[in-house]
Parts: C-alpha cells; sequence; structure tokens
C-alpha cells in the first residue's frame, strides 16, 4: 500500500498518516500548510482623461450588451445596462429601445441625464421608461456603482418566481453570500418612480437582487463586475433549479455550505476586483470574434 503522502498531499494530512478533514482552501488552514497561494489579480484601467475613459468605457459597455446577445439574455425590447459617465456623473449611458444586444455599437448608446432625457447619443434615441426608472434610482441611490444590468434570462426570472433567495449549494454560488437580496413586489412594468427607488432601497450595498416575477438584477464598480456577476448568478439559478428538482425527487434536499466556508470563500470569488478578472475572459473572445464592429 502506497504511503499515505503518496495518495494525498500532505497539505490535506497535516504531517499525519491520518488524511485531515479541512481542505487546503478552508478556514483554519494554516498559510504554511497552503503550498500554492492565489495570485494577485491585475485590475481594470485608470485613466487621467474623463474623455479618453468615457470613449473606453462605452465601448466595454457595447461588449457587454454582445455578451448578453451572446447568452440570450435579450427577449425582444426587454433588458438594459447602463453605465455612470465619467464625465458627468449624474448622466448615463445605455442601449437605445429596440437595438438588438448583438448588434451594439459603441456609436449607438444614449446619454440619459437624471429628469430621463436623451441628451448625447446614436440615431436611435428611444429610452426605455423601466430603464430609466430602475437604473436611475439604482445609480442615485449607489455611487459606488458604474454599471448595472437587468434582463430577462430564463433561469433567472423562472427562479424569481419561487419567491425565495438563493442557497449556497455550490462554490459559485458563494460570490452571492450575504451579498444578494429578494425584492418581493412585483406592479408590473416599472413605469413609476416610487418602484424604481424602491428596488435601489431593498438592493442597500449588495451586488444582486432577485426581483419577484421579474428577473435578476446586479451592479458592479465596473462594467466588467456587473456582467460577470449576472452571467454567474443566472448559472447559480440554473444549478439550483436543477438540484432542487433531483433532491425532491429522491426525497431530499440540497446540501447546504456552512456559513463559515461560504465567507471564506466569497473573500476570494465574491470581491469586486474577482467581478472583474472573472469577466476577463468574456470580453477577450468578444473582441477576438466581433473584431472592431461594436466599437464603430
Amino acid at each position: 500500500m502506497s504511503p499515505p503522502s503518496a495518495t494525498t498531499p500532505e497539505a490535506y494530512t497535516n504531517g499525519s498518516a491520518k488524511p485531515s478533514a479541512i481542505a487546503p482552501h478552508e478556514p483554519g488552514l494554516s498559510e504554511t500548510q497552503a503550498k500554492v497561494q492565489m495570485p494577485k489579480f491585475p485590475g481594470p484601467l485608470t485613466f487621467e482623461d474623463k474623455y479618453e475613459e468615457r470613449a473606453y468605457l462605452k465601448g466595454r459597455l457595447a461588449a457587454a450588451f454582445r455578451i448578453f446577445g451572446k447568452y440570450g439574455f435579450d427577449e425582444g425590447v426587454a433588458g438594459h445596462i447602463t453605465m455612470r459617465d465619467p464625465v458627468d456623473p449624474t448622466t448615463f449611458w445605455v442601449n437605445p429601445f429596440g437595438v438588438a444586444f448583438s448588434m451594439m455599437r459603441r456609436s449607438d448608446l444614449i446619454q440619459v441625464d437624471h429628469s430621463g432625457k436623451v441628451i448625447d447619443g446614436g440615431e436611435v434615441r428611444l429610452l426605455n421608461a423601466a430603464a430609466y426608472m430602475i437604473h436611475a434610482a439604482v445609480h442615485s441611490a449607489r455611487p459606488d456603482v458604474l454599471c448595472a444590468a437587468h434582463s430577462h434570462s430564463i433561469y433567472g426570472r423562472s427562479f424569481c418566481s419561487l419567491g425565495r433567495p438563493l442557497d449556497i449549494i455550490t462554490q459559485d454560488s458563494c460570490a452571492f453570500h450575504d451579498d444578494h437580496v429578494l425584492y418581493t413586489a412585483f406592479n408590473g412594468i416599472v413605469l413609476a418612480e416610487k418602484e424604481g427607488h424602491d428596488i435601489a432601497s431593498c438592493l442597500g450595498n449588495k451586488k444582486a437582487a432577485l426581483l419577484q416575477n421579474h428577473g435578476l438584477l446586479t451592479v458592479g464598480g465596473t462594467i466588467e463586475a456587473a456582467v460577470f456577476w449576472f452571467i454567474s448568478l443566472e448559472k447559480c439559478c440554473h444549478a439550483q433549479l436543477m438540484a432542487d428538482a433531483a433532491a425532491a425527487g429522491r426525497g431530499g434536499e440540497t446540501k447546504k455550505i456552512g456559513n463559515e466556508e461560504a465567507a471564506y470563500t466569497y473573500k476570494t470569488i465574491g470581491t469586486p476586483l474577482a467581478g472583474w478578472f472573472s469577466a476577463k475572459p468574456e470580453f477577450d473572445k468578444m473582441y477576438k470574434a466581433e473584431g472592431e464592429d461594436f466599437l464603430q
């Protein structure tokens, strides 16, 4: 029989012949036991010129829409992603109503002021009223938020019909541990200013909201983070719908991750920088596949 060190890494055995119950990334693991440390992430670009930053961010926003289109997050004319303008932070950029996500270009985006007036942008200057009501309230309440994303994705809206928060049952869902809320009201299409403010108030300082009978809303200090949180939350909803169905079919329930372990994992995968870095492959693939078209 092979010695324990030949079949189980020493980090798992704590130097003894008996394997440890402590996994190498769980709370309680010392730095000496963790043989490989998580590398430091790079960070988003910074700019001295706000107009240069605006041009760059509008390109990233156009790419974000194409990524949403690739995932099928568009349905008809529903869905919107907004970006706070770095030149005039009281305004934001958003997709024009009726332009397909998968065809979005930087020059198509429209700029909206605090009163809901379109003040700049492409040829199509139709504003989705629901986009304004929700996103204006979020941007006003959260100065830290650069980007907010909402669409009627299939698994997100399916899960939101259950009227319950996400269970922390997978490593990926730990990114939303104590960092998402459930908004329980549904009053039809959000056309009233009050409901936009109610949604923003419910969101508080969290990164995501499950809008009951409606869909997902995610925010981030970068466009990339907001986009990745949306993609990841959609997949977490999908995973839980399948896991709950499988568990119920066997007369059981899913195994939940403990609060301590979830909080520890969150520190690695749930931070703003982790969200930005996790989205990098999606944006890299989009640039490779689409070339310069969305930057027009």
